[in-house]
């Protein structure tokens, strides 16, 4: 769903996530172009093929980004939140190519979306925004590369708890409400194997389990 709002509010909500990044003139440009769009929870954003004419840039929530098979099997890659922007996202618009990633709501959240004929201009004439984007692509590889690394080179059960910690940081409680299958579909194992995981996390202390429910005992 797109929002209107005034430009004081708006002004507020790019302020709030942007400001300290970027230009006043700048800023006043996005409050002009952009357009504020609300997502609930588990909503798709961006699937496997779709083409994007706006670039999504997060101001309140977070989102899970992911490739998916041509089985529909996914492996969790990284997740934006406020003030971030998705590197992958990024290239689609500029190459106008299909997405090859999938993108899903964490939680309700706000997003800014730029039309992405703004980005090269903006390039050009703001440093800025330079910056900014050139941040999201280092950002984002680092985080590619750090997931790398887990499926490497972690058991899958310190995989499983390392996921746990980020999950609950990320949407700022003890208590993870998912599914033993989408832990399962997030970390490219099976259903039976993460339940397995799950006890042996809980006989350790690490985590009480309840129905779809996970409280962890610090992060």
């Amino acid at each position: 769903m797109t929002r209107t709002l005034s430009n004081d509010i708006k002004n507020q909500l790019i302020h709030d996530s942007l400001g300290y990044l970027l230009e006043d003139t700048l800023i006043e440009e996005i409050i002009r172009v952009g357009q504020l769009r609300e997502v609930e929870a588990d909503d798709i954003i961006l699937n496997v093929g779709d083409n994007m004419k706006m670039i999504p840039i997060v101001l309140k929530g977070s989102i899970k980004v992911s490739r998916e098979s041509n089985d529909g099997d996914e492996l969790l890659l990284y997740y934006i939140e406020g003030g971030d922007t998705c590197a992958m996202t990024l290239q689609c618009c500029v190459r106008n190519s299909a997405s090859e990633i999938k993108a899903t709501s964490m939680e309700k959240s706000l997003l800014l979306m730029i039309p992405v004929d703004m980005m090269e201009s903006w390039m050009q004439k703001y440093k800025s925004w330079r910056e900014y984007i050139l941040q999201s692509y280092h950002t984002r590889l680092t985080e590619l590369m750090e997931t790398v690394d887990a499926i490497a080179f972690m058991r899958l059960d310190e995989r499983l708890l390392k996921y746990l910690v980020d999950q609950a940081k990320l949407l700022g409680s003890l208590e993870i409400n998912l599914t033993h299958q989408k832990i399962a579909e997030d970390l490219h194992s099976s259903r039976v194997v993460i339940s397995r995981l799950l006890k042996q996390l809980e006989i350790k202390g690490k985590i009480k389990l309840q129905r779809n429910r996970i409280i962890l005992g610090s992060i």
